[in-house]
């Protein structure tokens, strides 16, 4: 079996559910050989399926299948400017498919290619929102009797949906909120949830940038008494610096890095210890290769993982998290997303949710497949998401 090369790279799109999936399928001179990988980027998913096609495509074809990590470096490196997320999301799909082809060859699991497991499924985390405090204290409760033991908790989504200050006229559409409002709002959740469940229960809150960086820092002090499992993405990357000014003040557990591109984003966070957890989305740093490099330099600094997995990661991006979570001696946490009739038509093999955790079957490579035919059946949607059109009150355009 060796000297297997690739014979074929596509692209496929598609959108079972209300996210927008980028899919890689490689192809080998071996017949009926194949892997997949996600390169999901569903802001810019045609973007994705021009780097794969036009650049890394005829690069690829007739390279050999088992030099992952030098097939990784060289796309990597082809493009000479680096480290943005269309270009990382394309190497994903590739790096991950193949991946999916050693395992395959080898007739192990990834989660075996990677060290073995660590542990027999992984620890997930489920969101419960709500209109007010009792609502969401309702469906954490819910999910408490499905065995959940780690639910993050929002009120009103992003941003809070709390009343809007008087606007100027005339003031553009976007999704609008008010920082200030929020940053009330969020200690008075945390005090009436855990005045209701105590401390048994682990809580997570997700601030996604929404506030002024001393803002964030001001609300992660107000939180310590809480006693969060973490609060994530205090800041956006352009203000990494305010993570020592953190530390220095609280103790609130802090997981970032969910639009980390580049490794000059998370390595000052993880060798000053200013971070607990790292929370990367997989394909957007470039795969499995890059990401279990990131967990093993993570554990020399007693960082755990909590990777990104939302409904906008693709089945097959949440198999790759969880072979990492199964593989990885300091994994944390796993962020779960219950999988759709739909999706598990497209995607045959997805991981089960049972019980508060999540499960790998025992199909070589990364278990899971995409059936083209069914997949043609839900066409990508147009346009940016509403959501990340995010304004404060008066207008100004904010991070989403």
């Amino acid at each position: 079996m060796s000297n297997i090369t690739i014979r074929d790279v596509r692209v496929i799109l598609t959108m079972p559910d209300t996210s927008r999936l980028v899919i890689v399928k490689v192809e080998t001179s071996e017949p009926e050989l194949y892997g997949v990988g996600c390169a999901t980027f569903t802001q810019r998913p045609l973007t994705v399926r021009s780097a794969v096609e036009d650049y890394l495509k005829p690069f690829l074809l007739g390279k050999e299948v088992m030099r992952i990590e030098d097939l990784w470096q060289t796309m990597y490196q082809n493009s000479y400017w680096r480290n943005g997320p269309t270009l990382n999301n394309a190497i994903s799909g590739v790096d991950m498919a193949l991946w999916d082809i050693k395992g395959k060859l080898a007739a192990m699991p990834v989660y075996d290619l990677l060290g073995g497991k660590c542990r027999e499924a992984a620890a997930v985390y489920r969101h419960a929102d709500g209109r007010d405090e009792a609502e969401v204290l309702e469906h954490v409760q819910a999910y408490m009797e499905q065995g959940y033991q780690h639910i993050r908790c929002q009120w009103g989504g992003y941003g809070g949906r709390a009343a809007l200050k008087v606007p100027p006229e005339q003031t553009l559409p976007g999704a609008y909120y008010d920082p200030e409002a929020y940053a009330r709002s969020v200690p008075r959740l945390f005090d009436y949830l855990r005045n209701h469940l105590g401390y048994a229960i682990e809580l997570l809150h997700d601030v996604h940038e929404r506030l002024p960086p001393i803002e964030a820092i001001r609300l992660a002090k107000k939180l310590e008494p809480y006693q969060l499992f973490f609060l994530e993405d205090p800041f956006p990357p352009e203000q990494n610096d305010y993570f020592a000014m953190l530390r220095q003040q609280c103790a609130t557990p802090i997981a970032m890095g969910e639009l980390f591109n580049n490794p000059h984003e998370w390595l000052p966070l993880i060798t000053n210890r200013w971070i607990d957890f790292i929370r990367v989305h997989i394909s957007q740093i470039g795969g499995l290769t890059p990401a279990k490099k990131l967990a093993t330099l993570c554990e020399a600094f007693g960082i755990r993982t909590a990777w990104h997995g939302p409904g906008d990661t693709s089945p097959v991006g949440h198999a790759a998290n969880l072979h990492l979570d199964l593989s990885s001696h300091n994994f944390g946490i796993q962020e779960g997303h219950a999988f759709s009739e739909q999706e598990r038509e497209v995607f045959p093999g997805c991981p089960e949710l049972r019980g508060g955790y999540l499960y790998a079957n025992q199909k070589p490579g990364l278990g899971i497949d995409i059936d083209e035919q069914q997949a043609a059946r839900y066409p990508c949607s147009d346009g940016p998401p509403e959501w990340t059109l995010a304004r404060t009150w008066d207008g100004t355009a904010a991070r989403p």
